[in-house]
């Protein structure tokens, strides 16, 4: 089973700043984390070839610094690391990472399955994955929280907001997973000896890609980002306090207070 894992370096949300003026994230400073969603990709490829066997390939796209989640998972036990790194690259959208990302694909050869997170903690637009494979001409499922692989098939269940629904879908394909289908490991200490010290991240620019300069970076971006801002709470919140009927209670009460219920 050869597999592409797609995984993307973030901000650690929990400490996300803004630039006022500018209206831009602050990322001096930040610390930086492989995208939550991604490393439960990571962690079923894993899984998969345990079972299975096979070879599994870690793609990003990024800055150089990027590097440093590409060799967390390589430290988790991956075989290889890929880094998409190129000024070329900078300001793209969904659209046009999807589209750098099919084109390093493609340049990696054959392949059976691409694991990808449902979504990143920064943009949470869940749009790659399925960009990805509208571009490769790949059958696709998202949400997915069990896996089972047969025979030139994969068998996956795909959470729903009412409940689930089970897909057999043919391979090659892609598929987007979510915080349910895994509990990711951690990396071991000689795993991370020898991520750092004997294997090597590969990087490509645009032009090892052979990418169309109108299909990325601000060029090949349909959308962008035209502000961001911090939302500032209307009001003070108020913890209700008492036992749990009496929280509830107050709470109805809350709510018929501003017609919220009738």
């Amino acid at each position: 089973m050869e597999m592409i894992v797609c995984i993307k370096q973030v901000p650690d949300t929990n400490d996300v700043r803004i630039d006022e003026k500018k209206g831009t994230l602050i990322r001096e400073g930040v610390p930086s984390i492989i995208n939550p969603d991604d490393r439960h990709a990571i962690e079923e490829a894993l899984r998969i070839r345990e079972a299975h066997g096979g070879r599994i390939t870690v793609l990003s796209m990024g800055p150089p610094q990027a590097d440093d989640a590409l060799r967390e998972a390589l430290a988790m036990g991956v075989d290889e690391a890929v880094l998409l790194t190129d000024r070329a690259f900078a300001g793209s959208d969904t659209w046009a990472t999807a589209y750098s990302l099919g084109k390093a694909v493609q340049a990696l050869g054959d392949f059976d399955l691409i694991i990808a997170g449902r979504q990143a903690i920064d943009g949470d637009t869940a749009q790659v994955g399925p960009q990805m494979a509208d571009y490769l001409g790949l059958p696709q499922v998202t949400y997915v929280r069990k896996v089972k692989v047969g025979k030139g098939r994969l068998t996956v269940e795909r959470a729903l907001e009412d409940g689930h629904e089970i897909l057999e879908i043919p391979l090659p394909a892609l598929i987007t997973v979510i915080g349910d289908l895994n509990e990711p490991r951690y990396p071991s200490v000689r795993g991370i000896v020898t991520a750092y010290r004997e294997k090597e991240v590969k990087t490509m620019t645009a032009a090892d890609l052979g990418a169309d300069p109108e299909k990325i970076g601000l060029k090949g971006s349909p959308t962008q980002v035209k502000k961001t801002f911090v939302m500032v709470p209307k009001r003070a919140g108020e913890k209700l306090e008492g036992s749990v009927h009496e929280r509830v209670d107050a709470l109805i009460g809350r709510l018929r207070d501003r017609n919220a219920l009738r």
